[in-house]
């Protein structure tokens, strides 16, 4: 029987093999969600946290940027939301989390096939991703070479070195964030995960968004 994780359950199994995520927590009333920002740090991103519940910006379950003045009421706003968009979606709550930082945005998945085993993807995330269908596979398990070199296949490359002003993308955190993955999928049952996006800084990446499901 196959089980989705929420995202906060799927970033903690991230952690468990190194992988930064955003820190956050999932706040059951608003004033849980108020101590959570102020612990954090505001602005927060709050974001809805349901089982039932996998593209949570579709139902108008995401807000970003919330100020500390406006985190209880969001709290409120977001709940009311989700119990008329998904009435029969089992609520946990409101997940707070640190918002992104700046970076290049990226996506890593991961999909289990009957007959290849895993197959890791990579490619640039958010639109590009959408409309340009620009990324690179690999089956598992891969090697820091294998990881270097689906990076560098996508046709989105140069963006990630730094052109037009931008500022390179820290490929060896990428490549680190690959192996993980691949070695993620050779110890746990995992069926599928998403990682969108995986922020990439000059100086490191973060799991900012994560879905997953686990056998």
């Amino acid at each position: 029987m196959s089980k989705v994780l929420t995202e906060h359950e799927a970033k903690n199994l991230l952690a468990k093999y190194g992988i930064p995520v955003t820190k956050g927590q999932i706040a059951a009333t608003a004033d849980e969600a108020l101590a959570i920002a102020l612990q954090l740090g505001t602005p927060v991103a709050m974001k809805i946290s349901s089982p039932d519940i996998s593209h949570k910006s579709d139902v108008g379950g995401v807000v970003l940027n919330v100020g500390r003045e406006d985190v209880r009421a969001t709290y409120n706003e977001i709940i009311s939301i989700i119990k008329k968009a998904v009435p029969n979606a089992n609520i946990e709550g409101i997940l707070v989390q640190q918002m992104a930082p700046p970076g290049h945005e990226t996506i890593v998945g991961l999909k289990k096939d009957a007959q290849f085993g895993h197959a890791l993807m990579f490619g640039l995330g958010g639109i590009f991703v959408e409309v340009y269908k620009d990324v690179s596979f690999r089956v598992v398990p891969i090697d820091k070479s294998d990881a270097l070199d689906m990076i560098a296949e996508i046709k989105g490359y140069p963006i990630l070195k730094g052109i037009r002003g931008r500022k390179p993308a820290d490929i060896e955190a990428i490549a680190r964030v690959l192996m993980s993955v691949s070695d993620l999928a050779e110890k746990e049952n995992i069926i599928e995960l998403d990682i969108n996006p995986l922020i990439v800084s000059e100086s490191g990446a973060v799991a900012v968004d994560a879905r997953a499901m686990v056998e």
